[in-house]
């Protein structure tokens, strides 16, 4: 039977700064953990860190740095830059694992720890399993009672500007069009991108202005990013003919949403569907498959078959979209909340920096707008509830949740889709619903999420 992981979720080690298992004490011995996995294969080896704008982040990122210290693993320090970034220099730079405090998109109180193997890509689960048991050990042992406090007079690694730019180049490199005359509002959400995108943006020349760019460590997200897009469509729909396309960003830039010259927000399946039209034409689509997850609207799935596009269905995860992309040979993968994955270059991980990019350039290549690129996007009703849950106990064993599901289905009986799956990263149970009618689509989400409510709800 498949071991479940009790600290890693979908995207790393994530929980409230200050709190198990994001303590002075736990992070130190997770670092330690690491350090141990790494010097198993390499006597000599050396991580690259980085971090997001969150108050706690330069802390843990110490923290954890004193822990792989401690077991002789050398670190550099990338200060603050995007998730991908980091996964950028841990292959490019050739790194034995790459680091990134962050904790995404959930808000400035929260913080986490994702890891990239030396090659760029995320752990495996198994992998992840492997290093939280040693976590649990080095908790379970005595001296974890007294993890050595930080020495005297230590300071954090100063983030290395050379690093940081090295990601910064490699992106402006592979920007192949000519976009100086796209006019772009662009939200850094006060996080991380807040570091690299007016750099970037700068040496390409995009006409570029930038909103939530200033972090001040507790206003990541907060009412601005990819969390909330309809911020970047209101300043774009409030400024007629001043912009051509906003794109917004979550806390880590791992991700992107956009929105059209007339403030519509486009979202990650309606990218996948440009991005897949503009692979094909140009022959780098391999096998004519995009991956998407159970998530994604059964509208891009019937826009893409019509261009002759099959698509694949991955658990939600960016990581498991990679491993089905992976297995069918798919060079274009991604989640409608923004992460794509393009795999016809370098890139190991979703980048919400390289996705905007490609979406200027396919919109240049294409000499129209980006409205009319994903016209033909008809979409099902979608409604996504959220139950916050006091335990996630597998829905399977929760009689009234499994009859309500049945009975959904068989009402929509191919017309529309119900997932119910819980988060990786935060104590919800989400409850997806397609359906032809809003109506019908409310009324079955509401039947759904009242089960959960009942059963698990805090």
């Amino acid at each position: 039977m498949t071991q479940t992981r009790q600290l890693f979720g979908t995207d790393g080690i994530r929980g409230v700064a200050g709190e198990f298992p994001l303590t002075r004490d736990s992070v130190y011995w997770i670092g330690r953990a690491l350090g141990h996995d790494l010097m198993r294969t390499n006597a000599n080896a050396r991580v690259v860190i980085g971090q997001d704008t969150r108050l706690s982040s330069r802390w843990i990122a110490d923290r954890f740095i004193e822990g792989l210290a401690s077991v002789g693993v050398a670190s550099r320090s990338a200060g603050v830059i995007t998730t991908p970034g980091v996964a950028f220099l841990a292959r490019s730079e050739r790194f034995d694992a790459g680091v990134v405090i962050s904790a995404s998109h959930n808000p400035w109180t929260d913080n986490g720890i994702k890891i990239f193997s030396g090659d760029g890509y995320k752990l495996p689960d198994g992998h992840e399993l492997a290093i939280e048991k040693e976590i649990f050990a080095l908790l379970q042992n005595a001296e974890a009672d007294a993890a050595p406090e930080s020495a005297a007079g230590t300071a954090s690694l100063p983030g290395e500007e050379a690093l940081r730019q090295a990601y910064v180049r490699w992106l402006a490199v592979g920007t192949s069009a000519d976009l100086t005359r796209l006019r772009v509002a662009v939200d850094c959400a006060n996080g991380a991108a807040a570091a690299e995108a007016p750099e970037l943006f700068r040496a390409l020349k995009v006409q570029a202005t930038f909103l939530h760019s200033s972090p001040n460590g507790e206003n990541i997200n907060e009412n601005c990013g990819a969390l909330h897009p309809e911020v970047v469509s209101r300043v774009v729909a409030g400024n007629p003919g001043k912009f051509d396309v906003g794109v917004t960003f979550d806390g880590d830039a791992d991700r992107a949403l956009f929105c059209d010259a007339e403030g519509r927000v486009v979202n990650g399946d309606a990218v996948l569907l440009l991005a897949a039209r503009d692979m094909q034409t140009r022959g780098t689509l391999a096998n004519a498959t995009v991956v998407a997850t159970t998530m994604s609207n059964m509208g891009l799935e019937i826009a893409l078959k019509r261009s002759g596009v099959r698509m694949l269905r991955a658990n939600v995860g960016d990581k498991y979209v990679l491993e089905e992309m992976q297995r069918s040979g798919a060079t274009l993968g991604g989640e409608q909340s923004g992460h794509i994955l393009f795999r016809d270059g370098e890139a190991t991980t979703g980048d919400g920096l390289m996705t905007a990019l490609r979406v200027l350039e396919i919109i240049v290549r294409s000499g129209g707008k980006l409205a009319e690129l994903v016209r033909d996007l008809k979409v099902f009703p979608q409604i996504i509830c959220n139950v916050r849950v006091r335990e996630k106990v597998p829905f399977a064993k929760i009689a009234p949740v499994q009859a309500a599901i049945a009975s959904a289905e068989h009402e929509l009986d191919g017309n529309g889709r119900v997932v119910v799956r819980y988060s990786g990263t935060e104590a919800l149970a989400r409850v997806m619903v397609e359906a032809e009618s809003k109506e019908q689509m409310d009324r079955i989400a509401g039947a759904i999420a009242g089960k959960i409510q009942a059963a698990l709800g805090t």
